[in-house]
């Protein structure tokens, strides 16, 4: 651990200059007291580092001192897909592994590759999770991605919506959407799709499986993603919609809401516009719509139109009785 901690000081000495060794302390998680001892072990093992007093002090490598320990282990390198997410790379504990193969990849490339690195740090972050949303508690992501990599058995205790069951998995492939983490594992020669939050419990066994031929993740993601929309809306909802509604659907509704709005009519005269939306069944469909609230009208599917006009009437009668609740 001490080693990978030197190294990591080194480069980031080689990869940004001077620094303080209190930068240098927060950069590797530790105490200013272990950042001397650090350097004190690199200048022992004949690394030129060099201290400067002063406000503007710090420690520094020799003007023209690089290292070549640069190469990348197979943790490291099987971490720089997730360079750009570092939530996710906390979450499958890889961060550590992650932070030292970033400043390995800085310390190969040519100068100007280096600045150039930078300066897309500096200017561009990818954040994964979705807003105003809590992400997943992933208790056992860490075990269920290593069954991922070394294509071991698991048995799992999962919590669905009927209950909780026992099952063993050979998993396949792990996929971040919209801060939520999902494992593809095959099932009774059926691949599946579980919520990796949802595990109650993870045994990864001693059993290799062989992987199916041809398998990929992403296209059965993309198929599944598909198919699952195609479940839930099975309706459409005939929508007449205010202005202001009609610049909500894509916030409200995600991608139906952006073709809706794509395949919207022309304006009346008081530019309100005729919408069609892909819905799930009427129990759903009825709350989602009134999250427009007086800026929409459904028109159709009839039975639809009764729902949402039952509600709105049970809810003006409850609060239309009385202003005081307590009587």
């Amino acid at each position: 651990m001490r080693a990978d901690r030197l190294l990591a000081l080194l480069l980031l000495l080689q990869n940004r200059g001077r620094m303080t060794a209190t930068e240098l302390a927060a950069e590797l998680e530790v105490s200013v007291r272990t950042v001397y001892r650090d350097v004190e072990a690199l200048g022992a093992a004949g690394v030129p580092v060099r201290a400067d007093r002063g406000p503007d002090g710090g420690y520094r490598l020799i003007a023209g001192y690089r290292t070549r320990l640069t190469g990348l282990t197979d943790d490291e390198a099987g971490a720089l897909f997730l360079a750009g997410v570092p939530g996710p790379a906390r979450d499958l504990g890889l961060d550590a592994v992650l932070a030292t193969a970033q400043l390995k990849v800085q310390a190969a490339l040519p100068a100007e590759l280096a600045e150039r690195t930078r300066l897309i740090q500096d200017r561009f972050h990818l954040d994964a999770p979705a807003w105003f949303r809590d992400a997943d508690p992933v208790a056992h992501l860490a075990p269920v991605a290593r069954a991922v990599w070394e294509r071991r058995v698991v048995r799992t205790h999962y919590r669905r919506w009927r209950g909780e069951v026992h099952r063993e998995l050979r998993p396949l492939g792990i996929v971040l959407k919209g801060g939520i983490w999902y494992l593809a594992a095959l099932v009774d020669e059926a691949v599946r799709t579980y919520r990796i939050a949802r595990f109650l419990a993870v045994d990864v066994t001693d059993e290799v499986f062989v992987r199916p031929a041809g398998f990929d993740l992403a296209a059965y993601w993309a198929e599944s993603s598909r198919r699952l929309e195609a479940e839930l809306h099975r309706d459409t909802a005939h929508l007449r919609v205010s202005p202001r509604a009609h610049r909500l659907l894509p916030m409200l509704y995600g991608a139906a809401g952006r073709r809706a709005v794509a395949e919207a009519g022309k304006p009346d005269a008081a530019g309100w516009t005729e919408v069609r939306l892909p819905v799930e069944g009427p129990a759903v469909a009825v709350g989602d719509l009134l999250r427009l609230g007086a800026e929409a009208e459904v028109l159709g599917p009839p039975e639809l139109r009764r729902a949402v006009a039952a509600t709105v009437a049970t809810l003006a009668g409850r609060y239309g009785t009385t202003t005081d609740p307590s009587t």
